[in-house]
Parts: C-alpha cells; structure tokens; sequence
C-alpha cells in the first residue's frame, strides 16, 4: 500500500490494482471498469452487495460504446430518443450519474459482472480535469465511495485507511472532501427521474 499522486495512479490502475482517489463528489475506491478481476476484487475489499451495481467514471461519451450503451436511447417514438439525446448532453459534465441501458445481449452477457444482472450501467463524465486526464489514460473506472458498505464515505485519507489499510494497492490524498455523492437519474418514458438528489 503507498501514497501516491493522481498522475502515479494512472500506472497502477493499468496493471489491474485498486486504490482510493478523490473523485469529483467524494473519494473512491477505483480500479478499471472493464477489467473483471479489479471490479471483484472492489466488491469483496468494500463488501459490496454483489447485486448492486457501481458507477463507472468515463472521461467522454465516446466511451459509453465499450459497455454496449447508445446515447440515443430508444424511446416509444423519435422526440422521445431526442429528448434522452439532449438531456445527456445538458447534464454532463458534471455531478450527475445516469442510468442508461445495456443494448446487446453480447455486452448483456460480457458485462453480467458489472450491471449484475440488471442490464443497464450508471455513468458519469466528471468535470474536473485532473481526474478526466487520469481517465483518458486507464479507461473507464468503477469509482463507488471509499467506505464498507453501509458505513458513511470517508473525507479524508486517513479515514479510507481506517476502512480499507493494505486491502487496497495505492492512496492519493486530495485533502478533505466533504461533498455530497452525485445525483442518481435515469432517463425513461421521455422524463427524467431523479433516484438520488
């Protein structure tokens, strides 16, 4: 376990490890999205529930393709895909995670260790330009919050230890963040529903 900066966590992430970064909300614990072993490996370390999907930081919309995700999203009729179109392109970048749907039974059936069964993914495009850098380098993360499941987010570091000590491969501290986490939203039926402000 180490403490490093951001720009060093870039090397670790692409080996596969796991550490605790501050995000754009709150700190994560982060390690590839598309990268099997490193989504389980999160699951267990933060006790997880193994049905509960994670949120999976992307660094632009382009990346949604990986996870089999359109941004035109389907709807009864054509203003209805336009509106989940705009709406994606209104709200993002920013503090805001959007559920979209897994399309293809292909990356229904590749994906299963991350939508865990429910076909559709939550993402989010950040607005801070140190942790988009860092993004453009390893690819899509699953960023849930630094804490075991249940127990409150860490603000600092030394909290994240608290919870995690050498489970994880790597610390970066962003001093204290205390921030609330992003606001949950899934676009359907042409409305926008809000799961979490």
């Amino acid at each position: 376990m180490q403490k490093i900066t951001i720009t060093e966590a870039a090397k670790f992430l692409k080996e596969g490890k796991i550490g605790i970064i501050p995000t754009d909300t709150l700190y994560g614990i982060v390690g590839q999205a598309l990268n099997k072993a490193a989504v389980e490996r999160i699951y267990g370390v933060r006790k997880r529930n193994p049905d509960k999907p994670m949120i999976i930081l992307i660094s632009s919309l382009d990346d949604l393709g990986l996870f089999g995700v359109e941004i035109r999203i389907p709807g009864k009729n054509v203003e209805e895909a336009n509106f989940a179109n705009h709406a994606i392109k209104q709200l993002w970048p920013g503090k805001v995670s959007i559920i979209l749907p897994v399309k293809t039974e292909a990356a229904q059936e590749k994906l299963s260790y991350l939508h865990r069964g429910t076909n559709t993914l939550a993402f989010r495009l950040p607005d801070k330009k140190e942790l988009l850098d860092l993004l453009a380098q390893t690819g899509p993360l699953v960023a849930p919050s630094a804490n075991l499941e249940g127990l409150p987010p860490a603000k600092t570091i030394k909290e994240a230890e608290n919870y995690f000590g050498d489970d994880v491969d790597f610390y970066v501290d962003g001093g204290k963040l205390d921030n609330s986490p992003s606001k949950l939203l899934k676009i359907e039926d042409g409305k926008i529903i809000e799961l979490r402000k």
